[in-house]
């Protein structure tokens, strides 16, 4: 079985660290650290872009050589509010200095100097909603295609209601095959509502060949490689996930799965 869910591995600090050589693949890194007031995390950066998403908390930030001073604003990422989110190039280091319970989501990809360093959010992102009855849910798109925030990554946040489907209906997006589809490997970090919840995260291929189905808790992540990648949220649990891609080139392309091709038709119109 691929070792497509990763469960934390502790309950401060940094206890999430998938790396490309650690997940197998070359672009989406995702690191996680949950902090409390006066705790602090550090890192050089190297040759990998950076996008610091404050999902919870606040938090005193220097990063590329200039302060930024406190991001953060929500407490509880089901407060659905936009996320405060920083932007550093390859060649930097950050520093985050908690000032209340917090946690920080470190996504990186490879870099290439093309952007400097800039804050993303609150402004400028909405919660808008996507999909059709019990497909709906609702994105908070952070650094997506047509944003020219990053280098290589993509970054979006989505909240699923209780009840509800997404990343639905299912689509892949695993080949370099521009424009029709998009190589891009991909993280998802999952938390529920109440915590002690449960939802599920099928990935599999058309034929079968990566073919995984994962009940994931609350603070879990889970790696796509490749192959669809549809969530669902049962009655009852709240689903929020943050995404991470990254690939090639800077572009989000896919194709759905044979199953639901006629259901993507009829939703389109």
């Amino acid at each position: 079985m691929p070792d497509l869910l990763r469960k934390p591995f502790g309950t401060s600090g940094k206890v999430h660290q998938i790396t490309p050589a650690d997940a197998g693949w070359r672009y989406v890194g995702f690191s996680l650290y949950r902090l409390k007031p006066g705790d602090t995390a550090t890192e050089a950066i190297g040759d990998r872009e950076v996008i610091l998403v404050m999902v919870e908390g606040k938090a005193h930030l220097t990063g590329a050589g200039q302060d930024w001073g406190v991001l953060g604003e929500r407490m509880n990422v089901f407060e659905k509010t936009p996320p405060h989110c920083l932007y550093l190039p390859n060649g930097s280091d950050w520093t985050a200095v908690a000032e209340t319970d917090c946690v920080i989501a470190v996504c990186s990809a490879p870099g290439k100097s093309g952007h400097s360093a800039r804050r993303i959010g609150p402004d400028g992102i909405t919660l808008t909603p996507r999909g059709k009855g019990t497909n709906t849910r609702h994105i908070n798109n952070i650094a997506m295609e047509g944003e020219d925030y990053a280098d290589s990554l993509l970054v979006t946040e989505v909240f699923t209601p209780a009840g509800h489907w997404s990343s639905y209906p299912s689509h892949r997006h695993d080949e370099d095959d521009f424009p029709r589809i998009t190589y891009l490997e991909e993280t998802y970090y999952h938390r529920l509502n109440p915590a002690e919840g449960w939802a599920i995260q099928r990935v599999y291929t058309d034929d079968r060949s990566l073919d995984e189905t994962m009940a994931v808790k609350d603070g879990d992540v889970v790696l796509v490689p490749r192959g669809h990648h549809p969530c669902g949220a049962p009655y009852g649990f709240e689903l929020y996930y943050l995404n991470v891609m990254a690939g090639p080139r800077r572009n989000w392309r896919f194709v759905p799965a044979p199953e639901v091709e006629e259901i993507m038709r009829r939703d389109a119109t």
